[in-house]
């Protein structure tokens, strides 16, 4: 299973931890050479970012594309090659009018033309775009999404399965195990 396959590339990576600013950072080093980074809120326990830097193809850095959290919209340095940004892999939903049609274009969208379907529902006036891709194994329950809208910002949820909690609060135990250092204590070695 996808899940246990995870956990032992967790559990296998080499880790560090720092506490500093009400959070717990972690950095992971995987035997492939990819680095994950994350930062947990130490009141809840929550996960506040996650990020990600893969080798290039010529075996250096590449740079940190963020999967979970927001990314910093101020660089963190002044290396343009070092600014921790939004994954340019994620779908980019981008209108353009020509003269005859109105047009979206959804960008990075990896598989071919045959796993997605497009239609129209008339009565409730909207396009559909539905694809084939079975990426997320477990099946999604409607009552389980919800939405708001505040602060001109539509947020929507939706309810974490039992199996992903477990596989959370099995990873927060092992984070736990870790010796954190406080800031100004590091150690630059991964352990």
């Amino acid at each position: 299973m996808a899940v246990q396959s995870w956990v032992d590339a967790l559990k296998a990576s080499k880790k560090t931890a720092l506490i500093s600013d009400g959070k717990r950072k972690v950095h992971y080093l995987f035997a492939d050479g990819n680095e994950m980074a994350e930062e947990y809120d130490l009141r809840s326990d929550e996960l506040v970012t996650r990020k990600w830097r893969h080798k290039t193809t010529l075996g250096g850095h590449g740079s940190w594309q963020a999967e979970v959290g927001e990314s910093n919209p101020s660089p963190l340095t002044t290396s343009e090659s070092e600014v921790i940004k939004e994954s340019c892999s994620n779908p980019v939903f981008v209108r353009k009018d020509t003269k005859t049609s109105f047009q979206w274009r959804i960008r990075n969208l990896p598989y071919p033309k045959e796993v997605y379907s497009v239609s129209v529902e008339p009565a409730e006036r909207r396009c559909i775009v539905r694809t084939s891709n079975k990426k997320y194994q477990l099946p999604l329950e409607s009552s389980d999404l919800s939405f708001t809208h505040a602060n001109n910002t539509l947020i929507i949820s939706y309810k974490k399965p039992e199996e992903i909690l477990t596989l959370e609060q099995e990873l927060l135990r092992e984070l736990k195990k870790l010796k954190g250092t406080n800031e100004g204590d590091v150690d630059c070695r991964t352990q």
